[in-house]
């Protein structure tokens, strides 16, 4: 038997929310708040991996009877993890680094289905890659992004669907990784765990 939708997307962020709604994959908010903190050594994949996990399971206690569907994505350049920045100060030093050079952005999907008689929910992982390319960015304008705001609740420092566009000279992978969900990756797994999305 077919498992109906909406999914319960495990994430505040609205950048999600509009992904999914544009691919018409109805869905309800109920926010995950978990620890981001990455642990010593761990590596990018495994990193976002472990947090969509976390952040599923937070939220699936609470709706034990439907698919809970959670994210959690990186920007990575020469294997360091670029997160949120704390200020703007710590935004210019991310997009320096970025400046100028190919990074990539990981995402961890994990998507959670009940289980029937009571057991724990099935769980479905996927960890997306997407190479980005930055054109060179000049004192000037890094000063101008930095001072629009958007990097400041962005991983890595920047939002490709908004002014950070102009700096993007290439993708290789996902654009919607990028934006924070690769929404041909759920859609996959929500196939594979028979949820109807349509």
């Amino acid at each position: 038997m077919p498992i109906l939708a909406p999914l319960i997307l495990a994430s505040a962020s609205p950048r999600r929310a509009d992904l999914l709604r544009a691919a018409g994959i109805p869905f309800d908010v109920r926010a995950a708040n978990v620890d981001e903190t990455p642990r010593e050594g761990e590596r990018p994949g495994a990193y976002v991996e472990r947090l969509a996990v976390e952040k599923a399971n937070a939220v699936a206690a609470a709706v034990p009877d439907q698919p809970v569907l959670a994210a959690d994505t990186a920007v990575v350049i020469e294997g360091r993890i670029l997160g949120k920045p704390i200020d703007a100060a710590d935004a210019a030093r991310m997009l320096r680094l970025l400046s100028g050079r190919r990074h990539e952005v990981v995402t961890g999907v994990c998507l959670l289905t009940p289980a029937p008689r009571g057991a724990d929910h099935e769980q479905r992982v996927s960890v997306s890659t997407t190479g980005v390319w930055f054109a060179p960015l000049d004192p000037d304008e890094l000063a101008w992004y930095v001072a629009t705001g958007e990097p400041l609740d962005k991983a890595g420092g920047y939002a490709i669907q908004g002014y950070a566009s102009r700096f993007v000279t290439a993708i290789e992978g996902s654009y919607s990784n990028v934006v924070g969900l690769p929404v041909s990756v759920v859609y996959r797994l929500c196939r594979e765990a028979g949820i109807q999305v349509s």
